[in-house]
């Protein structure tokens, strides 16, 4: 797929997008409603960036964002009456900005794009991954949660991407795993994040719960 070079920036600050992930989102302000018009009517891509600094102060006009995010194709568009939409995004890849336009309403930026082939993480670390998410997310072994760890036809790239995103974790925690510069980097920095999660829950005696995957 073709990627634009400047792109919509939605920026929230909760919300880290990551490569094959669906995010629903609803769309509620005057200069998000022109966002999704302006990027239904043209490449349907729109980029997603985590917020970062005092954004409160600045969040009318144009709040600081981290320079990495990461992309979404629209793949469902739900307009409601009162001219808010629902809409879903497919998370495409992930970007860095490189200049920030703000000539419309919302903001846009010129990107470039990560480039680079898909990598493999090897039957070993998959392995010791999935155990650390298995031990994480509790032992109710028949949660979505747990079965979709065990189905061995779900890739690398979505076993590593899909847990960063739904797993109960702090934004920047998160934003740490989009900003990795490969897979196996972002596997790693994110089974490092789970064994110090479990390493807490021992020492204050806290037992993982069926809420920790959202």
């Amino acid at each position: 797929m073709d990627l634009p070079s400047i792109i919509p920036v939605f920026a929230l600050p909760n919300v880290v997008l990551f490569p094959g992930v669906p995010l629903p989102l609803h769309i509620f302000e005057p200069r998000y409603r022109d966002m999704v018009r302006a990027a239904a009517a043209s490449h349907e891509i729109i980029g997603m960036a985590l917020l970062r600094g005092e954004w409160q102060k600045h969040y009318e006009a144009a709040p600081e964002i981290f320079t990495i995010g990461c992309a979404g194709k629209i793949v469902n568009v739900e307009p409601l009456p009162d001219g808010r939409f629902n809409i879903l995004l497919h998370g495409q890849r992930e970007f860095t900005i490189r200049r920030h336009i703000f000539d419309k309403s919302f903001r846009q930026a010129e990107v470039a794009w990560r480039v680079g082939g898909h990598d493999v993480l090897g039957p070993a670390r998959r392995t010791a991954l999935t155990q650390l998410l298995a031990r994480f997310l509790g032992t109710d072994t028949a949660s979505p949660a747990q079965r979709l760890l065990q189905d061995e036809s779900l890739s690398d790239e979505m076993l590593v991407n899909f847990f960063s995103y739904a797993v109960e974790l702090e934004p920047l925690e998160k934003q740490g795993l989009l900003e990795a510069d490969s897979l196996v980097a972002r596997a790693q920095r994110l089974g490092e994040i789970i064994e110090f999660r479990l390493e807490e829950q021992r020492l204050t005696m806290k037992r993982p719960g069926p809420d920790r995957c959202h």
